[in-house]
């Protein structure tokens, strides 16, 4: 599934099934998140390093694989935001789909507004994901990465196109799984979104056969991060030995013949998507004996594996706009929720996002209000999690909080009539830090005794949520004898780690708009066309100076 609406086509499923029924045994389970670093399967189960089962309540949140290169609702909300609700809600794992092109060099996030989420401006879109997981993992929140395009475009039927090969699949794995090799947030990677058409399953062709193309990826995945689990989705068809059609990526009975083997093993989940007609019409729904004859068509499909105890399913994909019980969407989404919860199967909700056409997400049209009627529904296999404490910014074992200040004038420093540069605040730090915990103190002489006014005329972070203040000093020095000083209130949110407040320009002026001469200004460095470090710009966090040289 992805952004907007898709047409499948109608589909026959051509092989016999069973019709049966499943009564429903959804529930809570009381335990507690697990702590281990990594994932290993053990038969049908998920268990982290210790051996404890994996606990996961999961949900999609798209917007990386599209030409925004970037999670969308940022237009609205802050990062920090969304995930404090998303765990609120108790969902603590992430499907993080994103597309090839995103690491392209010319490929540039946008459609944030930076004044919600400063940390992020300047960011390139793999270090926007690098800070949705610092701060996914800081909140106890675990995230599997999903390859669900190769472009931006749309999807794909096969891993591959002319534009991005089979190689560059391969190496854009390697590279994340080496850049989140030890960060025990990022557990898995799901290789490719809803193989279909001409994608098949135990055929020997290389060209086209799934499960072949998946054990080379995951080969040389688990060769340089051997503890993400692997996750493979099923085709749309042409498994070895039958015809069948299912939904894209849902097809998994060629695993029974032809599983995927690894070279590591028990690393390897599988991961079927299920849809309504709210996305495409099915032979199934139409059946007298709808909804009864779903389990059926479940276990012979995809849910054999777990049932058989041959691995893990994780349900990577379903959702629909109805949850009601009288409509045909409604009565297959209830039914597939009891299905899950029956046999107590792994699952990430399609989708966060509002902006998915034809199934809706988790969150309304505004971003922000939480879907009730289908958390309800929901509630049946939601798990009971312990989440752990977020940690605060320098707090045990996170460092200090260090930032550099970036400075940029076109000014060469004769008689001018107000003191005009550019600055930014660039985070050193492992963590995000709130911005109303830093202040930033430029130095300079008020070459006479006109009181002086400090403007900000351009700020990413937004002019409204930064204060200033002209401080003259009670002990003057040659080089200064005032300090400009700019404060930042809540509304600015946090400086990411390694991120940047993004450019803040300001302008100091006399009352009486007589000139300066910043020659002998302790702060100022002339004709400083790119933003360069200043080490004669104090920064304090709290009040205690982190950065640069007091006059």
């Amino acid at each position: 599934m992805t952004f907007g609406f898709r047409t499948l086509g109608k589909m026959l499923l051509a092989v016999a099934l069973l019709a049966g029924t499943a009564a429903f045994a959804g529930h809570r389970v009381n335990a507690q998140q697990t702590t281990g670093s990594y994932y290993h399967t053990s038969g049908s189960r998920i268990v982290d390093s210790q051996g404890n089962p994996a606990v996961f309540n999961g949900l999609n949140w798209f917007g990386f694989e599209t030409a925004n290169y970037s999670p969308h609702g940022l237009w609205s909300r802050s990062m920090d935001d969304v995930l404090d609700q998303v765990r609120a809600e108790g969902y603590n794992l992430i499907r993080l789909p994103f597309s090839s092109q995103m690491f392209d060099p010319a490929s540039q996030a946008n459609s944030i507004d930076y004044a919600k989420n400063p940390d992020l401006a300047g960011l390139t879109p793999i270090e926007i994901m690098d800070t949705l997981i610092e701060k996914a993992g800081q909140r106890g929140i675990q995230i599997f990465l999903d390859r669900h395009r190769p472009d931006s475009g749309g999807q794909s039927t096969l891993w591959y196109t002319a534009a991005y090969p089979e190689s560059r699949w391969i190496s854009d794995w390697v590279m994340l799984a080496a850049r989140y090799a030890n960060n025990p947030t990022v557990i898995g990677a799901d290789l490719h979104n809803e193989p279909h058409g001409t994608a098949s399953w135990g055929t020997g062709d290389l060209s086209t056969d799934w499960r072949l193309a998946a054990q080379r990826a995951g080969n040389a995945i688990l060769a340089v991060n051997p503890h993400w689990l692997i996750i493979v989705e099923g085709i749309e068809q042409n498994v070895q030995g039958n015809t069948s059609k299912y939904w894209w990526g849902g097809n998994l009975t060629g695993v029974r013949n032809y599983p995927v083997t690894l070279t590591v093993p028990n690393q390897v989940v599988y991961s079927p998507h299920d849809y309504g007609p709210g996305v495409a019409e099915q032979p199934w729904f139409s059946d007298p004996a709808f909804p009864a004859n779903l389990p059926a068509i479940w276990d012979q499909t995809w849910g054999y594996i777990s049932k058989e105890n041959i691995a893990p399913l994780i349900m990577g994909e379903f959702g629909g706009r109805s949850v009601d019980t009288l409509s045909v969407e409604g009565k297959w989404q209830n039914k597939l929720v009891d299905y899950i919860g029956t046999n107590d199967l792994y699952w990430t909700y399609w989708t966060l996002n509002p902006n998915s056409g034809d199934t809706g997400g988790l969150l309304q049209d505004d971003w922000a209000t939480w879907n009730r009627p289908k958390q309800l529904m929901l509630n049946r296999i939601m798990k009971t999690v312990t989440f752990p404490p977020i940690e605060q910014p320098g707090g045990p074992g996170t460092g200090p909080v260090t930032a550099t200040p970036l400075y940029r004038s076109d000014e060469a420093g004769n008689n001018v009539g107000s003191i005009r540069a550019s600055l930014q605040l660039k985070s050193t730090s492992t963590v995000p830090v709130p911005l109303s915990q830093f202040t930033i103190r430029y130095w300079f002489t008020q070459d006479g005794s006109s009181a002086h006014t400090m403007e900000i005329d351009y700020a990413v972070v937004g002019k409204n949520n930064i204060q200033t203040t002209i401080v003259p000093l009670t002990a003057p020095v040659p080089d200064a004898d005032a300090y400009a000083e700019i404060s930042f209130k809540d509304g600015a949110g946090s400086l990411a780690a390694s991120g940047s407040t993004g450019e803040i320009q300001f302008r100091i002026h006399k009352d009486n708009y007589a000139n300066y001469s910043q020659a002998n200004d302790y702060s100022f460095r002339p004709l400083l066309t790119s933003f360069t470090a200043n080490d004669r710009i104090t920064v304090y966090h709290n009040g205690t100076l982190i950065y640069g040289v007091e006059p």
